[in-house]
């Protein structure tokens, strides 16, 4: 396969992992408008992002075990065209119950999609790439709330809210059509991708805890930023737009970096970035009252976050135990369960502590998975299987 070929698959995927982020997060951005034309309560219209991560941490494992055998270009193909199918449905819905069974579909297939897009990613590379591969693939992802989501709502303040669900449609057909005409068909486990490089249960039991406690953190206290920013460090709502489009700016260059290191530094690179966001989060609850260290905190915090994703994903080609479609979905799962999980821990502690301690509570995770990762290599199987095997004394 070509390495221009291999670029243009690579860029068709990092647009498919924009367009499932883009999807996932478009209702919060056209509560007012869906609300309205669908008759429904603004709060039922948010309830359709959270049914939706929902499915997708519920799904992800089972769903990527039964399609275990499709070859990967297949099963591309298939779960591109149930989110095109899907988001034409949705712009179409004609009630709220037919655009939630819409937004299900899509969920589903963004279950398997996000399990097989880094290995099919990793795939079209030689080993010394893989990591700025993933890492591109996760830019897609994080350049979504920077513009997917912005520019959907745009649209959908003049145009409604459904021409933004049929131009996402269109965008997968686009993905769908590069993915069936350059990528190899290849079997599975035909490529060394396919399977981690230095396999080892116990160090990817630690990635998926450290991961789930680390997106937890991050989410307890990003998911009340507004009243953080606004009631603790006094900024004014108007700048809101602003500060998110710092923090968006450096989760994106957080992607690019961590690419960079990651394929040098491996281990070292995941504690580090868990590190600066344990930082960050404790900088932001201790300073918050100074509003450019507020501003900074806020922004390390994305840079970090994003940059730990990518960093999973390609930790996850590494240490694998078995296929690395299922080893992904296993660290999806986490990611999912601590934007969950982190969201309703934000949501109680702002009711009944207000809105500076989901900020020590996201420090405190995020110190945690401090200690997680560092207590990784002790949970090594590998380490295990040297000690079984040296002679007693």
């Amino acid at each position: 396969m070509s390495r221009t070929r291999a670029w243009v698959v690579l860029a068709a995927l990092a647009l498919g992992a924009f367009i499932y982020v883009t999807v996932e997060t478009l209702p919060i951005g056209l509560l007012a408008a869906m609300a309205g034309d669908l008759g429904v309560s603004e709060s039922s219209i948010g309830l359709l992002v959270t049914a939706y991560g929902f499915v997708v941490v519920v799904a992800t494992v089972p769903l990527t075990r039964l399609t275990a055998a499709w070859p990967r270009r297949r099963l591309l193909v298939v779960l591109l065209a149930v989110f095109a199918v899907a988001t034409g449905l949705s712009a179409a819905a004609v009630n709220y119950a037919s655009l939630l069974g819409a937004r299900v579909a899509i969920a589903l297939s963004q279950s398997v999609f996000w399990a097989v897009v880094t290995p099919a990613a990793a795939g079209l590379f030689p080993q010394r790439l893989r990591g700025r591969a993933v890492s591109l693939v996760f830019a897609g992802s994080s350049t979504a709330p920077l513009v997917g989501v912005p520019l959907g709502t745009w649209l959908g303040q003049r145009a409604g809210w459904r021409p933004p669900f049929l131009a996402l449609g269109v965008l997968a057909v686009v993905v769908l059509v590069v993915v069936l005409a350059l990528l190899p068909p290849s079997p599975r486990a035909a490529s060394d991708a396919d399977r981690g490089t230095a396999p080892d249960a116990g160090r990817y039991r630690m990635l998926v805890v450290a991961s789930a406690i680390t997106v937890a953190g991050a989410f307890v206290a990003f998911t009340y930023i507004d009243p953080f920013l606004t009631r603790v460090s006094g900024l004014d709502p108007s700048a809101l737009g602003p500060v998110l489009l710092l923090r968006g700016i450096a989760g994106l260059l957080g992607v690019l970096v961590a690419g960079l290191v990651v394929g040098r530094w491996g281990w070292r690179s995941w504690l580090v970035i868990t590190t600066v966001q344990a930082v960050a989060l404790a900088v932001q609850f201790t300073f918050g009252t100074h509003q450019i260290t507020a501003v900074a905190a806020t922004a390390f915090a994305g840079f970090a976050l994003s940059g730990a994703a990518s960093i999973v994903g390609a930790r996850v080609l590494e240490v694998a135990p078995n296929t690395t479609d299922m080893a992904a979905a296993g660290t999806s799962t986490a990611f999912n369960v601590g934007i969950t999980g982190g969201a309703l821990l934000g949501s109680a502690l702002l009711t009944t502590s207000g809105p500076r301690t989901p900020a020590l509570a996201g420090a405190v995770l995020s110190a945690v998975a401090v200690l997680a990762v560092l207590a990784e290599p002790r949970f090594s199987s590998a380490r295990s299987r040297r000690a079984d095997l040296e002679p007693a004394h």
